[in-house]
This record gives C-alpha cells, structure tokens and sequence, in this order.
C-alpha cells in the first residue's frame, strides 16, 4: 500500500502539510498509479509527486542533487523519499514513465480549486488568457527536441489566466514546435487569447472568428490595413485609432473577416491591436493587453526561483512531468499564500515558508525529549524520598 502524507512516526512539518494538503484533497479522484508487469512500485505516486513539488520548492539544481537530499536530509528521508530509499534508476524510470496521467489530474485539479478560492481582477474585462510559449534547454541526447543544427530545445506552451495570475492549462513540442496551433486548443468559451506579435496571422483570426473564439493580439506597425469602417475616438485619450479593417494585402494575405483594429501610444511607443472584442472600450482594450506582461512576469519568475528548467528528465514523456510538477508547485504557492496572507506568490513568501518548515523540523528533537521526560520519573526526586 502506498504511504500517505500524514501518518509518520516524528511529528511533520505543520506548513508542510497545509502547504501540500490541496495536492493530496486532488488525488482522492485521480486514477491509481499501476505498475508494469509483477514488478511493485519502486516510488509511488504520492512519493513522486512530493519529491518533484519539493525539487521546485527547495530549488535543487539536479536530480543528482534531490536525489542526495532524500538520503541525507532528515525531513527528506523521513517525509519525502520512499521508505526503502530511492536509487537513481528507479527514480528516472518512475519520471520518464510513470504518472503523467495523475500529474495531469492533481494539475487540472489544483487549478479548479484556485480559480475558484482567488479573486478575480479586472473582472470588468472578461476571462483572459494569456498564450505564449518559452523555450527549454535540452541535450544532444534529447533527439525528439529538435531546433537546429547542434542545438536542442524544447518549447513549452502555457495558457495563463490574467485575471488571477494562475497556469490554466500546458503543452510541450520540440524546440521548432509552431505556436499558432495551440491557440484553438488553449482557449475554452467565453475565453479572451491575449497574444503577442509572434501569433499574427491572418488566417489564424480568420478561423478563430469561425470558432467564435475571441482574441486581443498585437500586429506588427507596418501591416497594411483596409478600413472598411471607422468608430470615434474619444479626446484626450491614449487611443489614436479604432476602426474595422481588412488586414493584410488582397489576394496575398488578406483576413476574410474583418476585424477590430485598436491603435494607442504609451511613452512614445504605438502599439497596434487586432481583436474581435467589440463589447470593450478601446482603452479597455489597451488595458487588456497591457495585461499579458503577467505571463511574461510568471515565465521569469517560475524559472528563476522554481528552477523548472533544470532538467531531470531527457524524455518528451519525463520532462513533460517535470514541467507539470513545476505548475503544481506554483499553484501551492499561490493558495498558500492566498490562504495565509491574502497576497500573490513572491519569492519572499517562498523563502518565508521555507524558513518555517526548517524551523518547525528543528523542534522534533525538543518535543521528543519533552514526551519521554514526561513519561519518565523523576529519578532524583524518588532517590530523595527513599
């Protein structure tokens, strides 16, 4: 039987716990975790989700490194590695194959649950999604991530909700993967796709207005526009223009629909914004993709203090799960930080949590001796007496 996360013989760290509790409430519902022939579970998925979520936490740099962790540090060993121990095979076997469909589970879970406990800001624009995709490292072993000559790389595709600042939902390619394809598949009804210049493409808006899906996506300044009308522009607003246009040139690359084209300035910098929202002001437009510098803030900082780019995994399968694990990690983070100081995640909340799971560990020894004193005699008093 797998080893839940509560029942250990020292006392746990109660952070710990309340940080990772959203995780275990998602695997009440998930499929079990079946292992390959008549082989038993070197690593459960209970233990290789804590691992994953605690290489992300605690910022390990390699799997060489967690795996050293789970052998030699205390809280490690006793509430995040197998009980029998984890060797390096059996921890690559279990992430280059195992579990992907529970890590897709506990994600699409964890994300139902933030949506619905974190407020939702600038509720006045609609649902946002931010799409974008970011590019991973990899190695010459790594012959599925193809991007150039000598050179290897992954690309992951994330769609980001901006209006709670939360991972909605994530694909992986190769390195030369196109990103305009996703855009269909990210995007739910009722959605908004805020995109940037890399997803301009006629055809593209085109069979997103046949799908009835909306999008806010700045084009490049030199697109030649067809007016077919124009709106008025308020005064003494950012909003130079507003109209509705045929992008592109005839019987090249023109739209077959036309569309909404919003121009504005912002220090001295023209911004151009094709979108088929016609509910929205044109300054509520602007605002709408002023927006999206939220999923480029996430990329930065889930890279930097998450370290989800440090590979532990060489597979499309393993990194996949890797990068799931890392998404997971930062939707703890943004319900524990929610439930516990109403705030957005920051790196000085994550290193304040990291402080108080070592603090809390510090106290085993101490609450030990305190339960055996108890239970003891005193031994100086009973001599005294006889």
């Amino acid at each position: 039987m797998p080893r839940s996360f509560f029942p250990y013989k020292k006392p746990s760290s109660i952070s710990f716990c309340d940080f990772i509790n959203p995780a275990c409430n998602a695997m009440n519902t998930m499929p079990e975790l079946q292992s390959r022939g008549n082989r038993p579970l070197k690593m459960s998925f209970e233990e290789q989700l804590r691992a994953l979520v605690f290489f992300h936490l605690e910022e390990h740099t390699s799997a060489q490194h967690l795996l050293q962790t789970l052998k030699e540090d205390d809280f490690a060993r006793e509430h995040i590695a197998p009980e029998d121990g984890i060797e390096k095979s059996s921890f690559s076997e279990a992430i280059n194959t195992r579990g992907l469909e529970q890590f897709l589970h506990v994600f699409e879970n964890l994300q139902q649950q933030a949506s619905h406990l974190l407020p939702e800001a600038h509720k006045d624009l609609g649902q946002l999604v931010g799409i974008d995709g970011s590019l991973i490292d990899g190695t010459l072993s790594m012959l599925w991530a193809d991007y150039r000559k000598a050179s290897k790389k992954a690309k992951v595709h994330v769609g980001f909700d901006l209006n709670r600042s939360i991972p909605r939902k994530v694909h992986l390619t190769e390195g030369n993967g196109a990103e305009r394809p996703f855009v269909s598949q990210i995007l739910s009804k009722g959605q908004t796709g805020v995109l940037d210049r890399g997803y301009q493409c006629h055809e593209l808006f085109d069979q997103l207005q046949e799908n009835d899906q909306l999008f806010i996506c700045r084009i490049k300044a030199s697109t030649k526009k067809k007016i077919v009308s124009q709106h008025a522009i308020p005064a003494d607003t950012i909003v130079f223009f507003d109209a509705m246009v045929l992008l592109g040139t005839a019987g090249i690359n023109q739209s077959q629909h036309p569309l909404r084209l919003v121009g504005y300035e912002v220090d001295c910098v023209k911004y151009w914004i094709a979108t088929n929202r016609y509910d929205l002001s044109a300054e509520q437009i602007a605002q709408a993709y002023k927006l999206r510098w939220n999923i480029e803030n996430f990329f930065a900082w889930w890279k930097r203090h998450l370290k989800v780019y440090h590979l532990i995994a060489r597979s499309s399968y393993g990194l996949l799960v890797q990068i799931l694990s890392g998404l997971i990690t930062y939707l703890l983070l943004a319900i524990y930080c929610h439930n516990h100081f109403k705030e957005k995640v920051s790196i000085r909340r994550v290193r304040q949590l990291r402080t108080q799971i070592e603090n809390e560990l510090r106290c085993w020894p101490m609450a030990d001796d305190n339960q055996q004193f108890e239970k003891e005699p005193n031994l100086q008093n009973v001599s005294a007496i006889t």
